[in-house]
């Protein structure tokens, strides 16, 4: 569901949904501000369509920032959990994105 409480059928729209989700999180707990340029996101140009591509090592680093001592999040799990599985947490975002 977007923002709105709509429902998403298309990829590129279940992708938007994904990625407001994680900027919104990781803006407002980070030092990475949305105005500037960050190493998560990286455009192909000259392609159709832009790829999107979410790198392995800026998810860790985000995931290493992580403040252990706040409660969780909506997900249910606790950011210390996360923190200690960084490594494991890191390459998926990479793969699915």
């Amino acid at each position: 569901m977007n923002a709105r409480g709509n429902i998403v059928n298309k990829d590129e729209e279940k992708t938007e949904v994904l990625n407001a989700f994680f900027a919104s999180f990781f803006n407002s707990q980070t030092g990475y501000s949305q105005d500037s340029q960050t190493p998560v996101v990286e455009d192909r140009e000259g392609e159709q369509n832009k790829i999107l591509v979410i790198q392995e090592e800026a998810v860790n680093d985000l995931l290493w920032q992580l403040d252990t001592y706040m409660s969780m999040g909506p997900d249910g799990i606790q950011p210390r959990v996360l923190r200690e599985l960084v490594e494991e947490l890191a390459k998926p975002p990479s793969i699915i994105c």
